[in-house]
């Protein structure tokens, strides 16, 4: 199966088509992601919570993020597949920028790429001139939590709203193909859906955007229920697998594992010959 490409996604905001993005950091999700139908995978810089263990995102590294690409990209069959620009990765200057783009591309498999805020439009245009799409991420950007002193709504007053709407524009007008808005509220979130000719995908935004995104293992409650209001449980996977886990531990310490069908076994006559010649040499 051929992925999805950034003009099918684009028209579908066009064709009033809902988007369901995934994000996925191996080849076990990006098969299983694939599988559900979503439409994007994006292989979030999120993994430096969900996967690394972080407290957030900022220690993720290129080299974090090419390794967990290459996985993804050999289990996707049909969503477009979105690599996520970690931190200090294109702030740098344009030309870093692009030629860390195009690292997601040639050596992670992807798609297209992300990046974070209306601050670097340039590099925005300069990588989609590169032949690269690019979507765009506005409201809680991860990689700005320092600045925002943690991990707060965004958009609540007259100005901060003003100012996302504009910076939409912005990155509508250098290129983006979709702009995921994050953590602002519902109203705001459906007048920039309606400003916009590209789609918007909200997390924590909403239900007028374009489409909706969840971690994966959030949506899967792995390892265990996320405390986020955005996020909804649509199956608790993470106690299913800790319930086998503890039964596989349970059955070694009682010897219940393996059983005679866990393992493969000697000819008889083999065995017998053995047996005599191990005889022997313990005499």
């Amino acid at each position: 199966m051929t992925n999805k490409t950034a003009p099918q996604i684009r028209a579908m905001r066009q064709s009033e088509q809902k988007i369901a993005m995934v994000t996925a950091y191996d080849y076990p999700t990006g098969v299983l992601a694939s599988r559900a139908g979503a439409d994007i995978i994006l292989v979030g810089d999120s993994l430096g919570m969900v996967i690394l263990g972080y407290e957030d995102t900022l220690k993720v590294t290129m080299a974090d993020m090419i390794h967990h690409c290459k996985a993804v990209a050999r289990g996707a069959d049909g969503p477009l597949t979105v690599g996520d620009m970690p931190f200090m990765s294109y702030q740098i200057s344009t030309e870093q920028a692009v030629q860390n783009a195009g690292r997601f591309i040639q050596e992670g498999g992807m798609d297209a790429v992300k990046l974070e805020g209306a601050g670097f439009t340039d590099r925005v245009h300069a990588i989609a001139k590169s032949g690269i799409p690019v979507m765009g991420h506005l409201g809680l950007t991860p990689q700005s939590v320092k600045a925002f002193g943690g991990f707060k709504v965004q958009g609540k007053t007259l100005n901060a709203a003003r100012k996302l709407l504009e910076d939409a524009l912005k990155l509508e007008d250098a290129g983006v193909f979709s702009i995921v808005l994050e953590g602002i509220p519902a109203e705001l979130a459906e007048m920039v859906t309606g400003a916009l000719h590209v789609p918007t995908i909200g997390i924590g935004a909403g239900a007028a955007c374009t489409g909706q995104v969840l971690v994966f293992h959030d949506l899967l409650a792995i390892p265990g229920i996320a405390p986020f209001q955005f996020v909804r449980t649509f199956a608790e996977a993470g106690s299913v697998m800790e319930e086998g886990l503890q039964e596989f531990v349970s059955a070694v310490r009682n010897g219940n594992f393996p059983e005679h069908c866990h393992s493969t076994h000697l000819s008889e006559p083999v065995k017998q010959a053995l047996q005599k010649e191990v005889v022997r040499k313990c005499m």
